[in-house]
């Protein structure tokens, strides 16, 4: 099990958190992009092998939204949200 290191609470067990997926650029104005443009920023969700940038939500727990670096190869937190 995933040990999230949530601010507040300390490290906690992954099951107290919810997933808020990764972190994405900045919603585009949908008047300002094409339509396959606005299609792919809706229905298409990178999934890169190595560190991706995610949020989680201590749902469970204090409530906080963390930001934190999470490697998809081998599940490991790799920078959590104190971590400069």
């Amino acid at each position: 099990m995933l040990l999230i290191p949530c601010p507040f609470c300390g490290p906690r067990n992954e099951s107290e958190f919810a997933h808020g997926g990764p972190v994405r650029a900045r919603r585009p104005d949908p008047d300002a992009v094409s339509d396959a443009a606005w299609v792919e920023y809706l229905t298409v969700t990178p999934n890169p092998q190595g560190p991706v940038q995610e949020h989680w939500w201590h749902v469970r727990g204090c409530g906080t939204w963390l930001t934190l670096w999470r490697d998809t190869t081998s599940h490991d937190i790799v920078k959590g949200p104190d971590d400069a």
